[in-house]
């Protein structure tokens, strides 16, 4: 037999359910001493406490040691194949092997007494690492209060405890007598039903890297195999996992997923099966729905650290009970996998009809929803964002990451446009199908909530980077051709005043920036109305002192608004660097606490509606938050995010602990507050984390925690941002196409052809605003046929006309 370990520093934490066998006393009054009792009963089987003389301690009888156990180890993952070839040293307990994160194989040979035929049997191994077993060379298993029948049960447990001498076996039977009798009492028909789901949740990296979750998964998967051979009634789910993906990305996530499922098991998944998440977008319904998915499970509210949701999380908590007789329990070790136990199935067995306790039944997520599905009439429903009070600070956090996500999205974008017009032009171009599947599959692998969060270890990070290298390696597919010389309807204009401020106008926007880098004025010029809040500045970088209470990659508290300071020590002032024409800048740079440092060049553009703010920080700070503000002249309950396919309504006062709960927030390309006639939106390239409060715009910049990666942000960032005073509602100023132009751009390569010989051409057209054709690609089973996705953007009912210069066959 073999056992391969994997040695590491910090182990999962595992949870699982201490059940006790539950009784009836009958002398003392259970409520003078109820918490003794627990405590004697936990005591009694525990496999710390009082081992010398418990049950625990006496758990196992004769013992006998193995003949031999020698190692071999590795700081490589390698087959069982390459293992049992391999050189093996002597070994004895207590010893240490390995280093963090290698492969120890342990060669155990053994013999069972001749005096042991018959009898069960058990290996016992203990070890700070997760092992497999090995044998023949196939691997076998992963090593790894308040009512009257709960005093009842109180009762009985503690008479157990009585009736047992751990010096003699014979009278465990009567205590075996007493748990059956107590167990063999039925519940009523209308007693609460308990679904119990068999479940391994395995994040696909987090404190190890993506290798290791193969071989976590292998673990796991084995021994959910053994379990349910040996108990026939036993069925087992798993999940894999959103805030931070976009729309399309989300699609893909869905495709992928039915894809796989259809063709390992010949059926599509009706269920969005999502146990840990960092927080859920309103528009999940819509596009679950178009995915063929209409049923969905979560628990991750129930760590609301404010507002609890109203969860099924018990039975006497369950807020529905008038409504719905089922529950979900869903059972085993999570995070790093494992899934449930032998001793977990036998606890299940003895409480699945109980007198006092729900009905429980080994069930599945179908029968869990059919069941509730029987009258859904009476069940309640919920309208708008589910928004996860907690985890907030992964809306920043290793913003290396989220830049590689924003970039390799709309790179992947990009190549399957251009894709598909050169197969629409071209029958003989060779649509990249295969490539662009592997592509898009690394990308989804990296939106895993333990991973674009950027709540994972260091060695994550970098297969993340890796992985983000491989998608911007990709050729180029696309060319444009245009003029060399282009002249502005309305040149840039800049120049310096006495105070050493500089003024930059482009006929659409007049701003003025201080020495300090400060924006002091934002005037939209054709209705003459400053942006910028009387006697505030905009463009203020502020810094937050950030140690949260539990979490450190993963959470920021409302407490750290209260340490905010402004980043105000210049390095170098204002200075100009493009005087105008078809563009305008200044530069400055600023130092932030004793080691870091930023520097950002302040651009308008000729005909561009807004300023943008390209920003390069050479970051070294440790629990600090960087975040930068545009206190504006608008006054809104409201602010708007934009969201996957949409946007969505946040209140910018904390009226309510709703309110205030949301003191961070997430939105994707831009987020605007208006009011009647008026508004400033607030764009970006990569960044994720907002806050509106009153008439406040900030955006989150860095984070700098140490766990669990102790470099998180550590080095030089480049990120870019843009302020749009606009009239009118954000929908009428077109904020959302040039969120899309500043994320978006066009591509141009030089071209030996004239401009006169270029022939412009369009594919596709939309005649309204509201209307985004957000996606051209390739059909995954026709290859002649193109996939197009658009959405209204507007939150609006409109009718629009979509032009093809194309011979169309066929569309649906």
């Amino acid at each position: 037999m073999y056992i391969s370990l994997e040695t590491r520093r910090n182990p999962d934490v595992l949870f699982c359910t201490l059940s006790y066998c539950l009784c009836n006393m009958y002398h003392q009054p259970v409520l003078k001493n109820r918490r003794t009792l627990l405590e004697r009963a936990e005591k009694f089987i525990s496999d710390v406490y009082f081992t010398d003389c418990n049950l625990r301690g006496r758990l196992y009888g004769a013992t006998f040691p193995v003949r031999s156990l020698s190692v071999f180890s590795t700081p490589n993952r390698i087959p069982f194949s390459e293992a049992e070839q391999q050189t093996f040293q002597p070994a004895k307990v207590g010893d240490g092997y390995g280093l963090t994160w290698w492969t120890c194989w342990f060669k155990v040979c053994l013999s069972i007494p001749d005096e042991w035929h018959g009898k069960e049997v058990h290996f016992l191994w203990e070890s700070d690492g997760e092992g497999m077993v090995w044998r023949d060379g196939q691997p076998v298993q992963m090593l790894g209060e308040n009512d009257q029948r709960g005093y009842q049960a109180l009762y009985v447990a503690n008479e157990m405890v009585n009736v047992c001498d751990v010096q003699n076996p014979n009278t465990f039977s009567a205590a075996r007598k007493l748990a059956k009798k107590f167990f063999s009492e039925k519940n009523g028909d209308s007693q609460h039903t308990v679904h119990a789901m068999g479940h391994c949740h395995i994040d696909t990296a987090w404190l190890w890297p993506y290798e290791e979750t193969v071989r976590k998964c292998a673990r796991s998967w084995v021994t959910a195999v053994r379990l349910m051979e040996e108990n026939p009634s036993f069925i087992f789910t798993c999940s894999q996992d959103g805030n931070l993906p976009s729309g399309e990305s989300m699609v893909r996530q869905f495709l992928e997923g039915q894809r796989f499922f259809h063709q390992e098991f010949g059926k599509y998944c009706t269920e969005f099966w999502l146990p840990d998440t960092f927080g859920y977008s309103a528009q999940l319904p819509q596009i679950m729905q178009n995915c063929g998915i209409t049923r969905f499970l979560t628990q991750k509210l129930s760590w609301n650290l404010v507002n609890t949701f109203p969860l099924l999380n018990t039975v006497r908590n369950n807020k529905d009970k008038g409504r719905a007789n089922h529950s979900a329990l869903l059972f085993g070790f999570g995070d790093g996998g494992g899934g449930p136990t032998q001793i977990m199935l036998d606890r299940l067995e003895r409480v699945m009809d109980t007198d006092g306790l729900p009905r429980i039944q080994i069930s599945n997520p179908d029968k869990l929803f059919t069941a509730l599905e029987a009258n859904t009439s009476l069940l309640c429903s919920w309208t708008g964002e589910l928004f996860l009070e907690l985890h907030n600070g992964t809306y920043t956090t290793q913003a290396q990451i989220k830049l590689g996500n924003r970039q390799c999205e709309a790179l992947l974008h990009d190549i399957e446009v251009a894709s598909s017009l050169a197969l629409i032009r071209d029958k003989n171009f060779l649509y990249p199908l295969d490539r662009l599947h592997h592509l898009w599959r690394l990308l989804l692998l990296n939106q895993f909530h333990d991973v674009i969060p950027g709540s994972c270890i260091k060695l994550v990070v970098e297969d993340a980077i890796k992985y983000y290298d491989a998608l911007v390696k990709v050729p180029s597919i696309g060319i444009a051709s245009v003029e060399e010389s282009v002249e502005p309807g309305c040149s840039v204009t800049v120049s310096t005043q006495a105070d050493d401020s500089v003024i930059l106008e482009n006929g659409i926007l007049r701003l003025i920036v201080n020495r300090n880098g400060c924006v002091i004025s934002l005037r939209l010029i054709d209705s003459n109305r400053e942006a910028i809040l009387n006697g505030c500045s905009g463009n203020q970088f502020v810094i937050f002192d950030d140690i949260p209470l539990y979490w450190d990659a993963w959470d920021v508290m409302d407490y750290h608004l209260q340490t905010r300071k402004p980043v105000t020590e210049i390095i170098e002032p204002v200075r100009i660097v493009s005087s105008g024409g078809l563009r305008g800048s200044v530069t400055f740079s600023l130092r932030i606490g004793e080691a870091s440092m930023l520097f950002q060049e302040i651009i308008l553009d000729a005909q561009c509606p807004y300023v943008k703010f390209r920003t390069k920080v050479d970051w070294k700070e440790a629990h600090k938050f960087l975040k930068v503000e545009f206190p504006v002249q608008v006054h809104s309950a409201n602010a708007t995010y934009e969201i996957q396919f949409g946007h969505l309504q946040r209140p910018t006062h904390w009226n309510t602990s709703w309110d205030w709960a949301r003191f961070e927030v997430w939105g994707h390309k831009w987020a605007d507050v208006s009011e009647h006639g008026f508004g400033v939106a607030l764009l970006n390239d990569c960044k994720y984390g907002y806050s509106v409060h009153r008439n406040t715009l900030t955006l989150s910049l860095l984070r700098a925690p140490k766990s669990p990666d102790a470099t998180a942000d550590i080095g030089w960032h480049e990120f870019t941002y843009a302020v749009m005073p606009h009239q009118g509602s954000f929908q009428e100023a077109g904020v959302i196409q040039c969120a899309y132009n500043m994320n978006f751009p066009l591509h141009c390569v030089p071209t030996q052809r004239s401009p006169s010989q270029a022939v412009s051409w369009s594919a596709f057209s939309v005649d309204c605003p509201a209307i985004i054709l957000e996606t051209i690609k390739q059909a995954e089973d026709q290859k002649d046929a193109v996939v197009l996705r658009l959405y209204e953007s507007h939150g609006s009912t409109v009718s629009t006309m979509l032009r093809t210069t194309l011979a169309v066959k066929a569309a649906y």
